[in-house]
């Protein structure tokens, strides 16, 4: 299937924002997004596993999203432009302004629900 130039741009935008939806990934991005960081100071600031954060780090380098530093022996990662702390920043006001829509809304159940429902559903 061909994909015309507009779906194409809307499937590529689709894809950003599925990156951004992992809770992972979008915690790694707040921690970093005030300024830059080793992976162990991104490991204690999230409090996910060394392994799982270099994982997404190296992620969210290769989607351009973060951009990295080596200084001596660690390497510091940072968001890759000011637009992806705009994104958030954005983001969390939309938020704020959206809160109870969003928690109260069934259709995009996050991974715990989604979860909880299938458990019910298997009774």
């Amino acid at each position: 299937m061909v994909l015309s130039p507009a779906q194409e741009g809307t499937e590529l935008k689709a894809k950003l924002f599925r990156g951004l939806a992992d809770p992972t990934r979008l915690s790694i991005l707040d921690a970093i997004r005030h300024g830059s960081m080793c992976v162990s100071d991104v490991v204690a600031a999230t409090g996910h596993s060394q392994s799982n954060v270099s994982n997404h780090l190296a992620c969210l380098k290769d989607c351009g999203l973060v951009s990295s530093e080596r200084r001596g022996r660690n390497i510091h990662y940072r968001t890759s432009e000011p637009r992806v702390n705009e994104l958030l920043e954005l983001g969390e006001q939309l938020l704020a302004d959206v809160a109870h829509g969003i928690y109260a809304c069934t259709r995009y159940a996050g991974r715990e629900d989604s979860r909880e429902e299938e458990a019910q559903a298997d009774g």
